[in-house]
């Protein structure tokens, strides 16, 4: 799945151990899109190497396209959905600027 939008948040990165006995790194972030409904997501980053990535090259207020998946984990009969993302990149702003100015344009016509 894939979504364009607005970094509003970056949460505090969380670590820890596994019970395999594995370091374990995690941050969050919320995305908040140009949609009228279901427009604020909190993706998830996972693991020690994505998440360094994305805190350098990713602060609030970047806009960017997320891909991600869905991903639900049951837990002794209680279930937890998530947002994995797996590739997080600037947005084309060319391309959404264009956008507007086509819009733009349209509304001039007189028809």
């Amino acid at each position: 799945m894939k979504v364009t939008g607005k970094i509003e948040k970056i949460l505090d990165t969380a670590t820890g151990t596994s019970k395999a006995g594995k370091e374990w790194k995690k941050t969050s972030f919320l995305l908040k899109t140009d949609e009228e409904y279901n427009n604020l997501y909190c993706f998830d980053v996972f693991g020690g190497e994505k998440v360094d990535n994305f805190l350098q090259w990713n602060a609030k207020g970047d806009i960017v396209e997320v891909d991600f998946n869905v991903r639900t984990n049951e837990w002794k009969d209680k279930y937890f959905t998530s947002l994995e993302a797996w590739k997080v990149f600037k947005a084309n702003t060319n391309e959404i600027n264009e956008g507007v100015e086509q819009v733009a344009n349209e509304s001039d016509l007189p028809f």
